[in-house]
This record gives structure tokens, sequence and C-alpha cells, in this order.
């Protein structure tokens, strides 16, 4: 298994083969040929078949019989013999392990194992083992805080509308990342069957933000809307945004340098960034509102959902990782000096949000404490993708947050059990 722990060892000589094996075809094989208007589950699933003759009947005149006529079939996009529907193939050749690749791989996207990347379906099982819904958590005590007039300053509730403005916009964004572009870049069936959760608890992150809202009886349209209206908030999803653009083109393909390129940098721009630096201020201010028995059914929500989202870091930075390994071309200068702007931006994004939401102290915390936290995290996302450390000497200025995901254990979280999780029970710890 390849996690951010183990990268920086050397890979093994078995290794280096198959990733060179592996390039080598790649860039061997012609590019597949797609008809432009069948965009259909067999393109997109199951390259490797063409799609069955279609027998179609046109009207003749009225004087000459009726014939059938059989319509051209589509361009094959790997030339390859059509299994017929009432026998099985013969001589079909049988997917291995050295044949499956995260990106560019030409093996049968259906056939789900031999598992190469193990880690991945691990991260899967851990994943539905740990399900949860928003409306089993319950907002009673919440609703009336929130209502009385002397419960929450004017600060902590800035921040809890903050929050939930940000958050409910940055899941469906990561959702319809994964959704219309990464699902069908990634070519390891594994690490689909992986995407396929992570898209499903981004949507209950969504839920859970909605329902949040709903309970406490904010006002829906200035919530749903600060992305657009309040600068701190606009930023951070603009600045996601501009990863999605190109990647989510209909026409984009990887398979060339450049392509490939612009791939690594929306998984490092969203695995990294968005959901490795953007949710963290947020989070550790409404989870220290939490410990002060403030907003109580609230801060539940969150640390469900910042355990999800622990998963969906470590799962995005071994993909990342692997991608290098198998195609080493890919991380040259260029591209990690990208990489490390690109965290550093994000950085400096979270600390303007982080000053906007906390003007004065508030929860035991202020902007300069949560700036040293987030160059923290910072060192340890720049860390886990094998660059250079840039902020020397910061250390993590809130332990207490290690009770809930310690930053240097989110590799090992599910080591440590949460009782009920799957019920909704308390969060409560063996």
């Amino acid at each position: 298994m390849l996690s951010w722990d183990d990268y920086e060892e050397a890979p093994s000589n078995d290794q280096v083969a198959i990733a060179q094996t592996a390039t080598e075809k790649v860039a061997a094989e012609e590019p597949a040929v797609v008809q432009a208007t069948m965009q259909s589950a067999i393109e997109i699933a199951a390259p490797q078949y063409t799609a069955p003759p279609v027998v179609v009947q046109r009207a003749a005149p009225l004087a000459a019989p009726i014939q059938p006529v059989v319509a051209a079939p589509a361009a094959p996009v790997v030339e390859a013999p059509v299994a017929q529907a009432d026998a099985p193939a013969e001589n079909a050749e049988r997917v291995t392990v050295d044949q499956k690749a995260m990106i560019n791989c030409r093996a049968d996207l259906n056939q789900l194992v031999p598992f190469k990347y193990e880690w991945a379906w691990q991260k899967y099982l851990d994943g539905c083992a740990n399900h949860w819904m928003p409306q089993e958590v319950n907002m009673t005590a919440d609703i009336a805080l929130w209502k009385s007039d002397e419960g929450l300053s004017d600060d902590e509730r800035t921040i809890i509308k903050r929050s939930l403005g940000f958050f409910s916009t940055a899941d469906s964004l990561v959702a319809n990342n994964l959704v219309l572009a990464i699902y069908r870049l990634i070519t390891n069936p594994e690490c689909r069957q992986y995407l396929l959760r992570q898209a499903f608890e981004e949507a209950i992150h969504t839920h859970a933000y909605q329902y949040c809202i709903e309970s406490l009886g904010m006002d829906e349209g200035e919530i749903f809307n600060m992305y657009h209206e309040v600068p701190s908030v606009a930023t951070k999803a603009s600045w996601a945004i501009k990863y999605t653009k190109e990647i989510n083109e209909p026409g984009f393909n990887t398979g060339t340098l450049e392509t490939d390129k612009a791939l690594l940098k929306n998984l490092i721009a969203y695995y990294c960034v968005l959901e490795g630096i953007f949710f963290y201020c947020g989070f550790t201010q409404i989870l220290s509102m939490g410990r002060r028995n403030k907003m109580t059914g609230t801060s539940e929500q969150f640390q469900y959902i910042l355990r999800d989202e622990s998963m969906h870091v470590n799962f995005g930075i071994d993909v990342i990782n692997q991608i290098k390994l198998e195609n080493p071309e890919l991380w040259d200068q260029e591209m990690q000096e990208s990489a490390r702007n690109m965290i550093l931006e994000g950085t400096t994004h979270e600390v303007a949000y982080a000053r906007d939401t906390m003007p004065r102290g508030v929860l035991g915390m202020n902007a300069n404490m949560m700036e040293e936290y987030l160059q923290f995290i910072a060192n340890r996302r720049l860390a886990q993708i094998g660059l250079a450390e840039q902020f020397p000497g910061v250390k993590n200025p809130f332990p207490w947050m290690s009770e809930i995901m310690d930053l240097k254990k989110e590799k090992n979280f599910f080591e440590t059990r949460v009782t009920d999780y799957q019920t909704g029970g308390a969060l409560t710890w063996d």
C-alpha cells in the first residue's frame, strides 16, 4: 500500500519495471477513437468493447417491399472482437494486476479483481462501515440556543453562518468534480469504487449543512449565496472552480503530458487544498464551539463530516503519489513548483478567511493562532506529496484537535473506532 508515510521510500525494482512498461505501452498505443454522439456507458466503463450493430428499418417507396437496413457500426475504441450475446467470448484475455494503472489504462474497467491497490478497496470498506445520516443527530438544543437572544455572541453567529455558507457549496463543488470529471479519468476499478462512495458522502455532507440551516431557521438565500456575495467565501470557491473547468470539458481526455498534468493539478487542488486546507478553519471553529457545550448538534455533524474528509484527503494523496510513481515524467520541476504554489495560495486564502470570521478573539482562539495552525497543516500537505515544508518551526496551537482528528494519525483514523457511528448514536470512544 502506498501512502504518504512510505512514499519517500525508494520503489522496488519490480515497481519501477511495471511503471516503465505501462508508460511505454501507453505511448505506443493510438488514442482511443470516441464517437462524439455516443456517450454511452460502454464507452466510459468498458472501452475495450465496441457497440453491437444497430438494426433499423427505413420506409421505402410504397411500391417496394420494406427492407431492413443495417446501420454502420460505431467506430471501435480498441480493436477487439465483439462477444456474442448468446455465447461466451473464446480466448478472451483475462485482466492481470500488471495491466491495471491509475490513469490511461486500457484494461477492462468492469473487472474489479484482481486488486492492484488494496488500500483503495480498504478505504471503500472503511467508508461503508461508518455510514451516517444527518437526521440522526438531535438538533433540539441548537435550535433553542440559536433562537435565544443571549446564548451566542455576534462573532459566534458569524462563524456559524460563514461555515455553513462555505461548506454547503464546497462539498457540492467536490461532488461535481468527482462525478463529472475524476471518475471518468481514473482508470482503476477499485479506486472508482471508492470514488462512488466518496461522491455519496459528499451528498450526505451537503444534506447535513442544509439540515442544520433548515433546523435553525436561517435565511437560506443568504447562506447558500455566500459563495457569490461574501468575498472571503467567494475567493475560495472560485479558486477551486478554475481547476475543474478544463478537465470537465466533454472532449477532455488524458494521454498526453499536458492533459495528464492538468488532471494531477486538479487532484492536488481538491484533495490537498480544498478538502485538505480550506475545511480546517471552519471545522476548528465549530468544534471549539461544541467543546464549550454550544451548538452541540451542529458540532456533532461536523465531527462526522471531518472524519469522512480525513479519509478523502488520504485517499486523494495516495492517488496523487501513485500517479507520480507510475508516470514520473509528470513530476518534473515545473509541476513540483506548481503544486507548491497551489498549496501556499490555498493557505493564504484560508488565513484571509480566518481573519474575516475572527476579527476579534473568540472561542479560545484568534486569527494569528489560526494562521499558525494553517501553516502547520500546509507543511503536512507538502510533505505528503514529497515537497519540502515551507513554514519551519510551526506547531499545532490547538492540541485539543487531536482528540477529534490528529493530523499525524490521519492515515490510521479508523484504528480508533467510533461507537454506534453506524446507527447515529452519540459520539463516544472505546
